[in-house]
């Protein structure tokens, strides 16, 4: 494999990723760099985990850095389109030492958060942003920023964006930057709109596909268990995230993966949930959790619905549950695709229940994935599982404060207890008396003799 040096990388973004361990570089790194550092429209097809986002990083930020653009309001010259709010904050962290390198600075811009940091950060000026189509779009009516200086554009997992229906959006954001900027595109396919958006914008591009043999996925086993009853498929599914390796359980609902995330917690099994019903924060606080290390308060186990699937790029994850089996073969391949990553080894499991198994099988044909079903048994179990992390103590359900029931007063006539009947409690007169008999009594007679104006103002 090739260096980064020998593929043209400018020397102070290949210490940056030598910095990280990242020296030679991967198939489609090797394959598009020299086209797009030297300003080439590119088209990249390859799977996720191929190493795509620094295949487009390294040229973006080169190119910015060499061009000698100035730094204005609301004025960006460098765009990356993303289809996920995790996606983009990934890409992000990976640009963000890169940038920082080339004396550049990069931003984000996607919803489900306030609006008004954003704004703040483009106002002061970036070079780089990451994006959502939707809030940018929102932000380019607002004319809080305008691409009119965009010099690259990169659009990544274009196929997922079209899945999303973003295209419409997409393309009234590349219309809005200039005909003659650089633009590179990449996607794991080219149907449903994606290559009719290569033609449009796309100008005599040069395509690389990765092949599939040359992305360095180490090796990825598929098993397949069948289980007799819900029971003891919930057994199984806590054993399968019982290990000590991280583990991404799939689950077809945002219910779902809310309520086995806590059940899995509960059984000494922390785990945390990503889906879309979750804040933004609490989807990067999750995620982060997951990403860290357990013996820095970070957990193993990830619960996640389909819609995340394609925004999870964490490695080391080493085995992959598909707990409820996907609808259609696509699904389960970018699922999959969350192991095995850059040279990793991993695992693919998926639970079946008697009645799915037809429906698995033809799943399984679709994807071109070979994989017996088999029972499950004890040993099967601990193939999967060889070692399984230590217990964890749920912490104690607070529980919430009880609110204290009014005190009852002595029977007997006094303002306000239970035994005396409403209307006899209006026919009582006021009194200053009466009224100091009531927790804050004083400031309620206080209102009502000759202080009712004041009273009134306060509240």
């Amino acid at each position: 494999m090739p260096s980064f040096l020998e593929l043209g990388v400018p020397a102070d973004l290949a210490a940056v990723l030598a910095a990280s361990g990242k020296t030679e570089a991967f198939a489609i790194q090797r394959d598009t760099l020299p086209d797009s550092l030297a300003g080439r429209d590119l088209l990249g097809r390859g799977r996720t985990g191929s190493g795509k986002t620094i295949a487009f990083a390294l040229p973006l930020v080169a190119r910015l850095a060499a061009s000698g653009g100035k730094r204005r309001s609301g004025l960006p010259r460098g765009l990356v389109l993303a289809p996920t709010r995790e996606l983009a904050t990934q890409i992000a962290a990976t640009l963000a030492p890169l940038a920082e390198a080339a004396g550049l600075k990069v931003t984000t811009v996607f919803g489900g958060v306030s609006q008004r940091p954003q704004e703040q950060a483009l106002g002061g000026g970036v070079d780089i942003v990451v994006a959502c189509p939707g809030r940018l779009e929102d932000l380019m009516k607002q004319q809080v920023v305008r691409l009119s200086e965009i010099e690259v554009t990169v659009l990544d997992e274009a196929d997922h964006m079209a899945d999303l229906g973003f295209l419409p959006g997409v393309t009234r954001i590349l219309n809005a930057t200039p005909a003659g900027g650089q633009r590179l595109l990449f996607s794991a396919t080219l149907d449903r709109g994606i290559d009719t958006l290569a033609r449009r914008f796309l100008v005599n591009p040069v395509s690389h596909e990765v092949d599939e043999a040359s992305v360095p996925v180490g090796e990825m086993t598929h098993r397949v268990l069948v289980v007799d009853s819900t029971e003891n498929k919930t057994t199984l599914v806590r054993d399968l995230a019982s290990g000590t390796g991280r583990r991404i359980l799939f689950t077809r609902t945002k219910h779902q993966a809310k309520k086995l995330a806590k059940q899995l917690t509960a059984a000494g099994i922390p785990a945390v949930d990503l889906h879309g019903n979750l804040s933004q924060n609490a989807r990067e606080r999750n995620l982060g959790a997951f990403s860290s290390d357990p013996d820095d308060g970070g957990v193993r186990v990830l619960v996640a619905t389909d819609v995340a699937a394609r925004g999870v790029h964490v490695d080391n994850v080493d085995l992959v549950v598909h707990v409820d089996p996907p609808m259609e073969h696509k699904a389960y391949l970018h699922r999959s695709g969350r192991t095995a990553r850059a040279g990793a080894a991993g695992t693919v499991v998926t639970v079946v229940l008697p009645e799915q198994r037809r429906d698995v099988k033809d799943l399984l044909r679709k994807a071109a994935i070979t994989a017996a079903l088999e029972e499950v048994t004890p040993a099967a179990v601990a193939q999967l599982v060889p070692e399984r992390a230590p217990h964890v103590r749920p912490a104690p359900v607070q529980k919430q404060p009880q609110r204290q029931a009014p005190k009852q007063r002595p029977a007997g006539g006094e303002r306000g207890s239970a035994t005396t009947p409403p209307s006899r409690r209006r026919r009582r007169p006021r009194s200053g008396g009466q009224g100091q008999g009531g927790k804050g009594g004083q400031s309620q007679g206080g209102s009502r003799q000759g202080g009712r104006g004041r009273g009134s103002q306060g509240r």
